[in-house]
């Protein structure tokens, strides 16, 4: 289950202060609904998506927190 900060609080920061759980949890939120947002939303997560590209990209994000100990499938849903 997904315990981090929620959209309104990760909003006034960068997006280069975010968690990779954050990145990883809120893209996937808004990879489901791209069909339904509006521009800002569509903004939103094409900014989401080019921070994740810029740390190397989900799969280097996944073994970084699997190394760590991190089970990743316990951060969605």
């Amino acid at each position: 289950m997904y315990t981090g900060r929620d959209m309104t609080e990760l909003s006034m920061i960068s997006k280069h202060e975010w968690t990779d759980a954050e990145l990883e949890f809120h893209h996937r939120s808004l990879q489901q609904m791209v069909p339904y947002l509006n521009v800002e939303g569509q903004t939103i997560h094409r900014s989401i998506v080019e921070e994740i590209e810029a740390r190397g990209g989900l799969k280097q994000m996944e073994e970084v927190n699997y190394s760590q100990g991190i089970d990743t499938d316990d951060i969605f849903f």
